[in-house]
């Protein structure tokens, strides 16, 4: 029994209202700031009210950032990395619940740990794997001797070289190792009945007929809530692109392109930063992601909360 409290009520939601009030303001000072002009914009006191330059300003942001083949890349590569985070995260969820084999638990747990090794970490190996894909294995063919003894006998120097560098392959390849994905869909695959199991098992279904007609339909949810968080997770990056990416003209993401918007002060000998150009294109940016979230809305909430089958 849920006892009625006024006070704690109240409390409860002047704390929402003081959380959702300093999640808006910034959002709410950078679509004041894509209404004004420059010199508005760095006036004193701060605008607070929005002003009549909107659409001149989201026109002169989007010419300047050519934003056009930078949303088509990002989408691209957001879409990539949500197919690759979903497919890679319930294959391997699958394996580890419904197959019975040495050793699962710890690879579990090993994939789980990776939770706290985010790309920050491990942004140097990762980078050096990515500059040549191959390299692994190149070391481990000099580490058994199997470069120098094809060279022996053929005389064939081993060289095995990948470049993902200025590829969308480099740009998604690295994201979509996922341990929230793999926890999720183990999470989903255990309360899965062991009856159902049993029943396509007796139908004759095998692993892969079981996974793509039983499992994958009764996880929309779950796909839809994963897709949901992973989507706007690859739309927001931002250091992985900077890094991989020297040819911004060709594989360009928005979101490193902002930082055209503003620039250094150090390597452009002063000026004015023009920041009502950068918030126009930082809304721009927002909407995507957001309108993902908005349609997505009930379908998420039912992938994370829902557990009937």
């Amino acid at each position: 029994m849920i006892e009625r409290t006024p006070i704690l009520n109240i409390v409860t939601h002047l704390i929402l209202i003081f959380g959702l009030v300093v999640i808006l303001t910034p959002i709410w000072l950078a679509f004041v700031a894509a209404t004004h002009t420059l010199q508005a914009v760095n006036s004193h006191p701060i605008e607070m009210w929005p002003g009549d330059q909107l659409l001149i300003n989201l026109r002169e942001a989007w010419a300047q950032s050519d934003f056009g083949p930078k949303f088509v890349n990002t989408l691209i590569v957001s879409t990539g990395v949500v197919l690759g985070k979903i497919t890679l995260a319930c294959i391997t969820a699958f394996s580890l619940v419904f197959f019975n084999y040495r050793g699962r638990i710890v690879i579990f747990w090993m994939i789980f740990i990776t939770l706290m090794l985010p790309l920050e970490v491990r942004i140097v190996p990762t980078y050096a794997v990515a500059a040549n894909a191959l390299s692994p294995f190149q070391t481990i063919m000099d580490a058994i001797g199997l470069t120098s003894l094809i060279n022996m006998i053929s005389g064939i120097e081993v060289a095995l070289e990948w470049n993902l560098l200025n590829s969308y392959t480099g740009l998604i390849l690295p994201l979509v190792a996922t341990a929230t994905g793999t926890f999720l869909y183990r999470q989903f695959f255990l309360t899965i009945p062991d009856e159902l199991v049993e029943a396509a098992r007796m139908d004759g279904a095998g692993p892969l007929r079981f996974l793509w007609d039983v499992l994958i339909p009764l996880s929309k949810t779950n796909i839809a809530a994963l897709a949901t968080i992973m989507f706007v997770y690859a739309w927001n990056q931002y250091l992985w692109p900077l890094l991989v990416i020297t040819d911004r003209a060709n594989y360009g993401m928005v979101v490193v392109q902002l930082s055209d918007l503003v620039p250094d002060q150090l390597t452009t000998g002063g000026g004015t930063p023009t920041w009502h150009l950068a918030m126009a294109a930082t809304l721009v940016v927002m909407l995507p992601p957001i309108a993902i979230v908005i349609f997505m809305q009930r379908w998420f909430v039912r992938g994370l909360i829902n557990t009937d089958k």
